[in-house]
């Protein structure tokens, strides 16, 4: 072979070398860069302590089940926030209580993830849900509002068959909506109270996922919201906890139960998280004052801090996680 020839070959196997390391490192370059401008700056670090207000908070008191948008601090649901990149793109959800706390944290990044997302709420939540609808909206998504009261199995069943409608479709249930109120002593606990709480926070998940199985298909994913109270349950809590603890157990069972379908099951356990459910009888006015002051970070979480959790355990890459808890309480260790 001639020096030229040599050359030539040299030169070939130098270039295609070359042209292989550019196809390996492209799709890289290109997935890093998706979503992100040019030149855009990164994010700050922010001190987590500090990022969001601590106690003493004012004293306050609403009706049940109250409103965010007359609390104070105002709660942050990532209204201004969060930022999507697209994990959610073309899904169909469905949340109950999704007009403030965890479900509309969920809601407003499930919209900027691509989603379309029906809501459910009581009508007495209406002007929160308006709020709601209108920033899925905004992101060009569609919007669903369905209120009624989750405590009447025919509801639950018409809120599967409307969503379904509306929506085209459904592959994300959100079972969050809750009811908490607190009582000092079991004696003042009535069986009206109990049967309330029970019906909203296990009866209706269960209706809810009956009706929606059938609409289901392979990919899907139901996340459950159970809190910390399923672990280190608060004495003025007996009800509340009980139907957390119980939320826990459905989520590890029916993970069990789906997943040769195709379907995955999953929790969130919050700890003390700033929403209505404190301001409306969910808490005393002195735990009130001091909400959060007890975790380690010394101040309660904000829904919007749950929110890509929700996103997490709803998309696609996360196929392998079914049965799991995922727990954000402050440093407090549960679950």
């Amino acid at each position: 072979m001639n020096e030229e020839n040599k050359l030539s070959r040299r030169e070939v196997i130098s270039g295609l070398g070359a042209s292989l390391a550019v196809a390996a490192v492209a799709p890289v370059l290109s997935a890093q860069g998706a979503g992100v401008s040019a030149g855009a700056a990164p994010d700050p670090m922010v001190n987590p302590m500090n990022k969001y207000p601590r106690p003493p908070f004012k004293g306050q008191s609403q009706p049940w089940p109250g409103l965010a948008s007359q609390m104070d601090p105002r709660p942050d649901h990532g209204e201004k926030s969060y930022k999507g990149s697209g994990r959610l793109q073309g899904r169909k959800a469905l949340i109950t209580g999704g007009d403030s706390g965890m479900g509309r944290a969920a809601a407003i990044a499930y919209a900027r993830e691509g989603a379309d997302v029906a809501i459910n709420y009581l009508p007495a939540e209406e002007a929160d849900a308006k709020e709601v609808i209108a920033l899925i909206k905004a992101e060009g998504r569609k919007g669903i509002a369905i209120p009624g009261d989750l405590r009447e199995e025919s509801f639950c069943q018409k809120l599967v068959a409307e969503a379904v409608r509306q929506l085209g479709g459904l592959d994300i249930v959100v079972n969050n909506a809750g009811r908490q109120q607190q009582r000092q002593s079991i004696l003042e606990l009535t069986t009206a109270d109990f049967d309330a709480t029970m019906k909203t926070n296990i009866y209706a998940p269960f209706w809810i996922i009956k009706a929606a199985l059938p609409h289901l298909p392979p990919g899907a994913a139901i996340i459950g919201t159970t809190s910390e109270q399923a672990y280190d349950p608060s004495p003025n809590l007996y009800d509340y906890a009980q139907t957390k603890a119980a939320t826990m157990n459905y989520v590890k069972s029916l993970a069990k139960q789906l997943a040769p379908k195709g379907i995955r099951v999953n929790g969130v356990a919050p700890g003390p998280v700033w929403t209505p459910l404190q301001v409306s009888g969910g808490s005393t006015q002195e735990n009130l004052k001091e909400f959060g002051a007890k975790t380690p970070m010394g101040r309660p979480g904000q829904p919007v801090e749950l929110a890509s959790i929700y996103v997490q355990l709803a998309a696609n890459d996360a196929s392998f996680t079914t049965g799991q808890i995922y727990g954000a309480s402050g440093g407090a260790g549960q679950p």
